[in-house]
């Protein structure tokens, strides 16, 4: 960064943490102590870029007693997410007791619904967290399907280093460090996102 260059996004593995830490502090009742959670994402012992946000959430479920489970994403359901009903059929007819579902990516997200009625389950039966929002998560996100959501604010990852390029040319400014994932977003806070949502500013 003493070289102009800063970093807007994630915090990756702390966001990790914020989004599962944010999911037991809202259903601690649903979620107590021994149940069971899959992580659905990147692995970290092999993919260290986008792994930490998986390994964040595994963390902290795992230190808060939760028996955790961990499913890679393929490179057919990174390609199309639509393809994971599969994946997800396979790993829930093998553990059909899991209580919570961490999804890292916004396209596995924004399939929750496809995913647990593939399986038979409504809205509500699973808790189901992830990350990014979009216009079709904030839908889930009302309809109960998805519960909550770590928002990490794309529209800023572009203006905001645009904004250090210019400071760092006309007054020499180091770069910053900004984190832009620290939102986390449910049924309570969604409603007045919702234009800003579909215009794709959040």
């Amino acid at each position: 960064m003493d070289q102009g260059f800063g970093y807007v996004g994630q915090q990756l593995y702390a966001s990790g943490q914020l989004l599962a830490n944010g999911a037991l502090a809202r259903y601690a009742s649903s979620l107590p102590s021994g149940s069971r959670a899959l992580v659905w994402g990147w692995d970290w012992t092999t993919d260290p870029t986008r792994g930490p946000r998986s390994e964040g959430a595994n963390d902290a479920l795992t230190a808060a007693g939760m028996t955790v489970d961990f499913l890679a994403i393929s490179d057919a359901v990174n390609n199309d997410a639509s393809t994971g009903t599969g994946d997800f059929g396979t790993y829930y007819a093998a553990h059909p007791d899991v209580k919570l579902v961490v999804s890292d990516g916004g396209n596995l997200t924004a399939q929750a619904q496809t995913f647990l009625q593939s399986v038979g389950k409504g809205s509500g039966d699973i808790i189901w967290i992830g990350f990014d929002m979009s216009s079709s998560t904030a839908q889930l996100i009302q309809t109960g399907w998805v519960a909550l959501v770590l928002d990490q604010q794309p529209y800023l990852q572009g203006y905001l280093p645009i904004l250090q390029m210019c400071l760092t040319k006309r007054f020499k400014f180091a770069g910053l460090s900004i984190d832009t994932g620290s939102g986390l977003i449910d049924k309570t806070n969604v409603a007045p996102l919702l234009t800003l949502i579909e215009s794709g500013i959040r």
